[in-house]
């Protein structure tokens, strides 16, 4: 367990100079005040994360996982810390970090195609012409295996589909970072592995840094390099930091028997099982 700072002082902190790391989570605390309720969501966060790195972020509900994304995306600000990607201090949402929600937020309206060009117009709009712009946007959904689906509407194709165009609108605006917070909650159990499996094949390919938020411990444990479980809320921290000695890339059948995966997911399980264990004693 990491201890909280004592005492506690709402000054932001600097960048480190000389930091080599390529997202760097700094000794991050969020508050929110709401009239005059103040919740201590996360206390005292720290990580650090290489470059090409797939990180998953584990807890029970209320931990702030969802919250810790946020601070990363640039969706909202830290209360006393800093959040760094390239040793640049993260203040607001940017290109260089794209999200994929569970609800894949597609606008109704815009067909497959639409709704991935138009990221692609948004981030690339001076830089790439009009047929560079098509041919990048008909590569992403190449990536996800939607190409063929390109003129239909998101009430027209499945939900695992309207996850894929997600994902592809989100690599279309080609971030440093992708986030993905419980992409794949709410898809039946074939589905969800068949994006299992898509996901690792696109992060082999581009070598792009993902930070994934899952309740699924066969989820984590199978697309990880790294696994960051969360202390309970409130002011939640990283209880643990579990590495994924699986060599790439992996097949979830052989996975069932391999005696890393095994190792692995009975960590996570137990450390989940004793925060469960707490909440009861204190209850």
């Amino acid at each position: 367990m990491i201890a909280p700072l004592e005492p506690k002082s709402h000054t932001r902190l600097v960048p480190m100079i000389g930091d080599k790391s390529f997202l760097k989570i700094d000794h991050v605390d969020k508050t929110f005040v709401r009239g005059s309720a103040t919740t201590e969501v996360l206390s005292d966060v720290n990580l650090a994360i290489e470059r090409g790195e797939y990180i998953s972020i584990i807890g029970h509900s209320g931990c702030g996982k969802s919250t810790l994304l946020n601070l990363i995306a640039g969706l909202t600000t830290v209360t006393r810390g800093a959040v760094l990607l390239e040793n640049q201090e993260v203040n607001a949402p940017g290109p260089d970090r794209a999200v994929v929600f569970q609800n894949h937020s597609l606008l109704p309206w815009l067909t497959v195609y639409d709704n991935v060009r138009l990221a692609v117009d948004k981030v690339f709009g001076r830089m790439k012409s009009k047929v560079e712009r098509h041919a990048w946007t008909m590569e992403k959904l190449d990536l996800v295996q939607m190409a063929h689906a390109r003129d239909k509407r998101p009430s027209e194709i499945s939900g695992g589909m309207k996850q894929r165009v997600g994902i592809a609108r989100a690599l279309a605006m080609e971030p440093k970072v992708l986030l993905l917070d419980e992409p794949f909650g709410a898809l039946d159990a074939l589905t969800r592995a068949h994006l299992q499996d898509s996901v690792m094949q696109i992060h082999a390919r581009l070598g792009n840094t993902a930070i994934m938020i899952t309740h699924d411990v066969d989820e984590a444990v199978l697309l990880s390099d790294r696994i960051v479980m969360m202390t309970n809320g409130p002011a939640a921290h990283i209880g643990e930091v579990l590495e994924v000695n699986l060599p790439r890339p992996r097949h979830r059948l052989e996975m069932a028997t391999n005696p890393e995966y095994l190792r692995c997911r009975e960590a996570v399980l137990r450390f989940l099982y004793e925060r469960h264990r707490l909440v009861d004693t204190a209850a």
